[in-house]
Formats: C-alpha cells, sequence, structure tokens
C-alpha cells in the first residue's frame, strides 16, 4: 500500500471514529444536515387521527383575485409551497408551488407550539389541569427540585419558565438542535435546571413547549396526538390524518415543533381561533381560555426591557394596519393568521423566511399580509 493510501486511510479512519464518538443527536444533525418541511420522512411518526370530513366551500370569486407583481415577488423570493385566504369558511384564494397541493404534508415547525397551547386550555376545560397557575411539579417529578417547583404552566405558556436553555439554531451541540433530533427527548426535559425566577422575564424556550406536552400527557393520560385528534382534529372535520414526529419509535411527541399536514387542515386551528374555540355548534374548548391565549403577557419584559405586547399563550400576536392579529409560526416560514375583523384566516407554507426582524416580526410576514389584503379588499 502507497504512502498516499495509508494516509487517505488514516485519516477515514479518524474521521469514523470522531463521528461515532459524537452524540446521537449530532450524529444525525450532520447526516441530514438542515431541517426540511419534509422531516417527517426521515423520523418515527404518531398518527393524529381525522374523523368526519368537514369540506371547505369555495367562494364564489374563488381565484379570481390577483396579488401585484411586487407583492408576489417578495412572496416568492422566500420559496413558498403553498398560500390559502380563506374568508366567511370559503377558500377565496389558494396557490401551490413545486408540485405542492392541497393534500401535501408539510412539517409546521413552532406553529405546533400554538396547538399545545390550545392542548392545555382543553384539559383544563377536562378538568385534568386546574388551571394555568397549577405548578409543573404537580405532573412532573423532575420539576420538585432544583427552583423548578415554583414553575407554573401560565409560566410555561408565556415562554418565562426562567429554564437554563439556548434557542440557538446554528450551533451542531446547542440544546435546541439536540431536540429536533435527539432519541429521548425526555432525558432533555428531565436534566433542565433553572437559570433564573420564573414568571418576569420572555425569552423564546422551545424546550417550554415540550414540558408542557409533557404536562397534558401525564394529566389526561394520553399522548398529544390522541388528545389532538379526540379534543380538536376530529370535531374541527381535517380532511386528512396528521403526522407528529416522534423522538423514537412509540416515543414522545417532538410537541414544539413538526406536527405535519396541509394548507387547508392547517387553517382549521385559524378557524377555531377565529371562532373563539367554536366548531358549528359545538365549542370545542371555552372562549375564556382563547381569549386569554391572545392576550398579550405585557407584565413580562424581555431582553430589549420592552413588555411583551406581541405574545400570549403560545400565540403570536402582530399590530398591523390598524388590526391585531393573532398568528402561529414556524422557522421556516410557516403561518396561520387569524383576522378578526376580516373574519378570514391566511396560511403561508413554504421553505425560507426572512433573517430581518422587525421588532419581534419577520419582514417576511408582511408580504402575505399584504397579499391577504389585496385578496380580502
Amino acid at each position: 500500500m502507497s504512502k498516499l493510501r495509508k494516509t487517505v486511510l488514516i485519516i477515514i479512519v479518524i474521521v469514523a471514529v470522531a463521528f461515532l464518538a459524537l452524540p446521537y443527536y449530532a450524529r444525525q444533525a450532520l447526516i441530514h444536515q438542515y431541517p426540511g418541511i419534509e422531516d417527517y420522512k426521515i423520523f418515527h411518526n404518531r398518527v393524529v387521527e381525522a374523523g368526519t370530513y368537514i369540506p371547505w366551500e369555495n367562494d364564489s370569486a374563488y381565484n379570481t383575485m390577483t396579488i401585484d407583481r411586487s407583492t408576489m415577488d417578495k412572496i416568492e423570493s422566500y420559496e413558498p409551497v403553498a398560500l390559502l385566504v380563506i374568508q366567511d369558511q370559503k377558500i377565496l384564494y389558494e396557490q401551490y408551488w413545486e408540485g405542492y397541493s392541497d393534500s401535501s404534508l408539510s412539517n409546521s415547525f413552532s406553529a405546533a407550539k400554538s396547538i399545545v397551547g390550545l392542548l392545555i386550555g382543553a384539559a383544563i376545560d377536562d378538568g385534568s389541569i386546574k388551571s394555568v397557575d397549577q405548578k409543573v411539579a404537580d405532573f412532573l417529578p423532575s420539576f420538585k427540585e432544583g427552583g423548578k417547583e415554583q414553575v407554573t404552566i401560565k409560566d410555561l405558556l408565556t415562554m418565562s419558565s426562567g429554564l437554563g436553555w439556548d434557542e440557538e439554531y446554528a450551533s451542531l451541540f446547542s440544546p435546541t438542535t439536540a431536540a429536533y433530533y435527539t432519541n429521548d427527548i425526555r432525558k432533555l426535559v428531565n436534566d433542565l435546571e433553572m437559570a433564573e425566577e420564573p414568571g418576569h422575564r420572555y425569552y423564546y424556550r422551545s424546550i417550554d413547549s415540550e414540558v408542557l406536552a409533557m404536562v397534558v400527557q401525564a394529566a389526561t393520560g394520553k399522548t398529544i396526538s390522541e388528545y389532538a385528534s379526540e379534543k380538536f382534529w376530529k370535531n374541527m372535520g381535517a380532511r386528512y390524518d396528521a403526522l407528529w414526529c416522534l423522538d423514537h419509535e412509540n416515543g414522545m411527541e417532538k410537541a414544539y415543533c413538526c406536527f405535519n399536514s396541509n394548507a387547508r387542515d392547517f387553517a382549521r386551528w385559524g378557524q377555531l381561533m377565529l371562532n373563539n374555540g367554536k366548531w358549528g355548534s359545538e365549542q370545542l374548548i371555552s372562549e375564556a381560555y382563547m381569549a386569554e391565549t391572545v392576550t398579550p403577557a405585557n407584565y413580562l419584559t424581555d431582553d430589549d426591557g420592552l413588555h411583551v405586547d406581541y405574545y400570549g399563550y403560545q400565540w403570536w400576536i402582530i399590530n398591523y394596519k390598524g388590526y391585531k392579529i393573532p398568528y402561529m409560526r414556524g422557522i421556516l416560514g410557516q403561518y396561520v393568521f387569524v383576522i378578526h375583523e376580516k373574519n378570514a384566516v391566511v396560511v403561508r407554507l413554504g421553505h425560507k423566511r426572512s433573517d430581518e426582524l422587525i421588532g419581534p416580526n419577520r419582514k417576511d410576514m408582511y408580504a402575505y399580509l399584504d397579499a391577504a389584503f389585496q385578496i380580502l379588499d
């Protein structure tokens, strides 16, 4: 064997040993690189069962509106796969890209947090949870020590838990990367430590949503997929089963992300918010809880020292053109906007979002809202 071949072989062996020495999640992150909207294909999933299908009607003006070229150019620069506008419970406009359709699955990413927030409300309605002020330690043994016994469900809902967590997306060794690719998300939760007193500072932590999901599971005795199906997905008339990605086969849902559905069915969450928790003649979740969900947690301050007027119970709030718009939000530009004054829901799915922030909001959001207002007006 030549000297060059020996050197190459040694390098290969060293790289292989180094790779195998990495934690499981880091190996998976290197294999799969960047998260994508079809990552349900690389994870184990649990089915969120649909029930009797309740179709959306098409409006009489379905797809007759146009979006001006400047706005559409902005939209298409972020690589969309779906844009949907529903008004008065009828589809007014929809467009798909890259071969996607009204049945194509897409990862919700952090838009799933808003679903988890609603599951907490459902569990309160059921009596499985007393109130948002109940301590997490009543449900999770690992929260009975280390200062974590002071954390309430409300602290988690408002991203003010005080838990030690670095919401970093670019680092291979960040806890956020670990949460996405781990095969044991419960261990991540059990190993959490307190960094500060809860209930004072807003800091966006994906792990807060995961803890909420574990509370729901402990309180109800059901997986969050089962509970979401029972309380909402079936009752809202979703057309297709959804998939919720798991940390391992038959494991725990990656609840802070990874609810996989299509644009028309995602819109049902927005319509539920628009209806103040009601679907048809049935109140699926209390109107009072829905109102609390989109009430800004302005008793909290953020890292800029500003009072939080843009976040409630796992739902975002944007004030734009005189409208207070609650919305769901995911890292690659997954959005469900609720415009009460227009009786409308807007869904955008795709591959990219803007890196630029305008206050707490991503710049690309304004293009989708501008397009929606052009259609709705």
